[in-house]
Order: C-alpha cells, then structure tokens, then sequence
C-alpha cells in the first residue's frame, strides 16, 4: 500500500468518525447530582399521590428518587439547605406567609401553578350546616356544641397557622377557642366517629380529597381574610430548591410541564386513602389506564441518558404507544 493510498483510507476513516459523532444522538448534560431527585412530601394524600405520579415517571426515565415525608417549615427550611430538590405542594395563597420569604430570598424557585380550582377552608358537616351554621361568624354563638374547638391537621402546617391566627386575632369572638393539633387522618378518624351520632365538629376541609365526596359536608363562609375568597380559592404550585431547574434543566422540564386535574387527584387520592392501595402502585396503575396525560408532561423531555422520554416511559410501564 503506498503512501496516497493510506493517507486518502485514513481520511475516509476519519470522516466516518467525524460522521458518527454527528449522527450519535446527544447525551443528556446534566451533571451527576441530578441522577436522584429529593421530594420533600407532607403527609396530605393529595400531594403523596402528585409526588408518587411524578417519581414513577421519573424513574421510567431513568432518574432515581427519594421522598421523605416531613412537616410544612421543614420542606422549605430543607429546600433552602439543598437537603430537597421538589416539593408539588404548594397551596396559594393560604401558604402565602411560610413560603413567600423563601422564594423572595431566591432559597426557593416556584415554577408553575399543577392545579387550579382547589379549595381550602374551614367545613362542618351537612346536617351542621343545615342547623344553621353556614358561616364562621355562626361558631361563637354554638361553642357548647363544638366544645370550642377548631379541629386541624399536623402542628406546623399552614391551615393550622391560620386558624390558630383567628384565635389570636379573636377574629369571629373565637378567642378562647382551641386548636386541635393532629393530622390528616386523625382529624377525618374523628370526623368518622362523630358523624354517625350527628355530633358537631369544624374541621379543616379541602378539595381534591376523598372527604368530599366521602362525607356529606360544607364548607363555611366569612374566612376569606384568612383562607382567601371563594372559599380558600387555591392555585398549587410546583417548587424547588433555589436554581435547580438550571442545574438539572431536563429533570426541570418534566416539572415546568406538570399540571394535574381535580378529577385525576380525587381518583387516586380515593384509591389510597379508601381502598389502601400503595400510592407508587397506584399512580402506575393510573397511568397505565390514562396514557393520554404523559404527552404534554414529556414534551421536550428526555431520559437521562439523552433519548426521547415518552416512548422510554411507555416501555417501563408497559403502556402501549
């Protein structure tokens, strides 16, 4: 072989190499840190079964995740420190005064609103409500027959912050009124005991959840300089710790695209509270019976190593394309 020919097969040669690195689909360039995701999650079905849709989602592209289950402060104090990158719960505007310093200190970014049209405010049961008690300037007046208590969630979380506010405030003459401090699922245990004996009871309600439809209820007027109008009107927002989405930009497109429904949340959150189904179970359950929701979330989404995540996420969960 003389020289022009071995130069002109080592330029073909290298053409090919040149040819194939432009061919090669590009890698995903996140760095190393993005491979597992944190979720802080704070107990509420609603945002257990949003986190479980979203981690199964993410592992099908190859991420790993990781959720710890934490009070409300602690979400966001853990967010500020870079102890977690995501949290799906945040309710607007009744969340306004423990997250609100956060973002405006740049400690935590809020992305996109998830939901619309949830609710939150103070509720009582229907026949209380039928009673006559359609407001909360009607509690005073029947304390006796609430044992002048307002009954919350978990301590720390924001509903309970705002009605024990109404306390301090004496808003509604409910100054010498308790708050009840426990959890989502001690306060509706106890709502399930009263409501057979019609015993009365003002609780902190919300929609998405299964109590909705679960108890014939109401919602109270005349909260709305604590809970917001429209009877704790709620947007949910999608956040993160300070500069994530620029850090794991592919991770930060899936959660920029992420927008859930009443009806998908009040399904799922059903079929975990009332019929004890594992929340990652049931999210993949639920995403293999509504396909149709993975197309917009995975829109300009990849896996982690670089390849278009819808037809990746299909094959993981054995959805048909």
């Amino acid at each position: 072989m003389n020289k022009t020919t071995m130069q002109r097969q080592m330029g073909l040669g290298l053409s090919a190499a040149v040819l194939g690195l432009v061919t090669t689909p590009l890698m995903a360039a996140e760095p190393e840190q993005c491979q597992t995701v944190r979720f802080a999650e704070v107990g509420w079905t609603d945002i257990t079964a949003t986190t479980a849709l979203t981690t199964e989602v993410l592992e099908a592209m190859g991420y790993e995740t990781r959720i710890d289950t934490v009070s409300v402060p602690i979400a966001y104090s853990g967010m500020k420190n870079g102890d977690f990158d995501v949290f799906l719960g945040n309710w607007m505007p009744s969340m306004a005064s423990i997250s609100d310093p956060y973002v405006e200190a740049g400690d935590v970014d809020r992305l996109g609103a998830n939901l619309e049209g949830a609710k939150y405010t103070l509720a009582v049961p229907q026949y209380v409500h039928d009673a006559g008690v359609t407001s909360v300037e009607d509690l005073a007046e029947h304390a006796d027959q609430f044992e002048s208590r307002l009954h919350g969630i978990e301590a720390g979380n924001d509903g309970n912050e705002l009605i024990q506010q109404m306390i301090d405030d004496d808003a509604f003459d409910l100054g010498d009124w308790d708050l009840v401090d426990s959890s989502e699922a001690g306060m509706l245990a106890e709502l399930s005991a009263r409501v057979p004996r019609e015993k009365w009871m003002v609780f902190l309600g919300w929609e998405p959840h299964p109590m909705n439809t679960n108890f014939d209820m109401a919602y109270l007027e005349g909260a709305g300089d604590y809970f917001g109008p429209d009877l704790g009107g709620a947007t949910v927002y999608t956040n993160t710790r300070g500069g994530y989405v620029e850090e794991c930009g592919n991770v930060g497109a899936l959660l920029e695209n992420l927008e859930f429904t009443l009806e998908m949340e009040n399904q799922l959150m059903g079929t975990i509270m009332d019929d004890g189904a594992d929340p990652r179970e049931a999210a993949r359950d639920y995403l293999k019976a509504n396909p149709e929701v993975l197309e917009p979330w995975l829109d300009g989404v990849t896996t982690r190593e670089g390849e278009p995540a819808l037809p990746a996420v299909q094959q993981a969960l054995d959805i048909e394309a």
